[in-house]
């Protein structure tokens, strides 16, 4: 991968990322001449004592860096954002912006390319790095999603089952489809199962595509736009990313997953992949041909089975879009460290303007309730 090509990607989001963090009041303060008094500052101070539990916090090792990069190169730069410290650079940065706790999550796609034994060690030796890694040696900051190997769906239920009762691990993470399948398929049921039987999510993150669906969607015939990784970022980060996590979640409703696993618990990132946008369109036009062979109206798994994270996402306006359609109960904070900033993401929402009960419920105790956990102490 060239340099300036996700590099120069990264560093305009992160600029886009310090814009999103102005509040709405800000933004419309500055379009109409400062008419509109920003509240911001004002309200920044008020919060400033907020804990935060951040929910979607990435964390590689060499082993995955060079299962899952694309070359020595991009192996570079993820090494030189801190993906693969779990050491003092990382609480320092959780410390200049007051993050209290990460639960960590490997990087996609994790292990879900790796079949048979080799997957499942894998996987179970990922997992037990953390335990006595990070979570031994700065005790009560990280906490963490087990990673599975999916491509043997009873091994990846006893390791989730491992994980959560012997290693204290808050549930799992998964990285887009499996082998061209995603959660609804029958194969996954015992994962499925197992997670409602422990009573802990399944935080749905997104992967990069299936080779046929990048071809059809993300490939260009002209090869001077792949310079600069234009189609890898466009299937991922840039937009395709989105479209597929939200496309599963459907799936999932559409298919009758939560008919067959009412209690499932299942997370999703991103200030809900695109969902508050399109959220009354789903409803609305998939209502209709699911209505006999769905047990609730399509909306209302929603409602029950999904929680929701900001993300890389600090856009006050997404955020009021999103509380139109979710509890504010179903939403929690998150930062995506190392691919956004700590900072930015803590003094955008310290900045937002909602009642301290609701910022307090995104910010840290939505999480403890829904995780079984409590910020520590200072």
């Amino acid at each position: 991968m060239k340099s300036m090509g996700r590099r120069g990607f990264l560093a305009a989001a992160t600029a886009l990322g310090a814009g999103a963090g102005l509040s709405t009041y800000a933004a419309v303060s500055a379009a109409d001449g400062n008419k509109t008094p920003d509240k911001t500052p004002d309200i920044a101070l008020r919060d400033r004592d907020l804990p935060f539990i951040g929910t979607e916090e990435t964390f590689s090792t060499p082993t995955l860096l060079k299962l899952n990069s694309i070359n020595e190169e991009h192996i570079e730069f993820l090494e030189e954002i801190g993906l693969s410290d779990l050491g003092q650079r990382r609480i320092d940065a959780m410390d200049a912006g007051g993050l209290n706790v990460q639960i960590l999550s490997a990087h996609t796609p994790s292990v879900q390319n790796v079949p048979g034994q080799r997957g499942i060690d894998l996987a179970y030796r990922l997992n037990r790095q953390l335990v006595d890694g990070p979570i031994a040696k700065y005790p009560g900051r990280f906490k963490a999603f087990a990673t599975l190997p999916l491509q043997s769906p009873e091994a990846a239920a006893d390791e989730l089952e491992r994980s959560v009762k012997e290693d204290g691990f808050l549930g799992a993470l998964t990285n887009g489809h499996i082998t061209k399948k995603f959660l609804d398929h029958p194969d996954f049921e015992p994962v499925l199962a197992r997670a409602v039987a422990l009573d802990v999510p399944i935080y749905l993150h997104p992967g990069y595509p299936a080779d046929e669906i990048f071809k059809i969607y993300y490939s260009t015939t002209r090869s001077e736009y792949t310079e600069e990784f234009q189609d890898y970022i466009f299937s991922g980060s840039g937009y395709g990313w989105h479209q597929e996590v939200l496309t599963q979640c459907i799936r999932m409703i559409a298919y009758g997953v939560f008919d067959r696993f009412p209690k499932l618990k299942v997370i999703i990132g991103h200030m809900g992949e695109g969902l508050p946008f399109y959220y009354k369109r789903i409803i609305e036009d998939m209502g209709e041909p699911t209505e006999n062979s769905l047990e609730k109206p399509f909306g209302q798994y929603f409602q029950d089975n999904f929680w929701i994270t900001t993300s890389a996402f600090p856009q006050t306006e997404l955020l009021d879009l999103l509380l139109k359609f979710m509890s504010v109960d179903r939403v929690m904070f998150a930062t995506d460290y190392p691919f956004a900033d700590i900072k930015v993401q803590t003094d955008w929402f310290r900045g937002v303007d909602l009642p301290r009960e609701d910022k307090e419920k995104i910010a840290f105790r939505n999480a403890e309730k829904l995780f079984r956990m409590k910020v520590p102490v200072k």
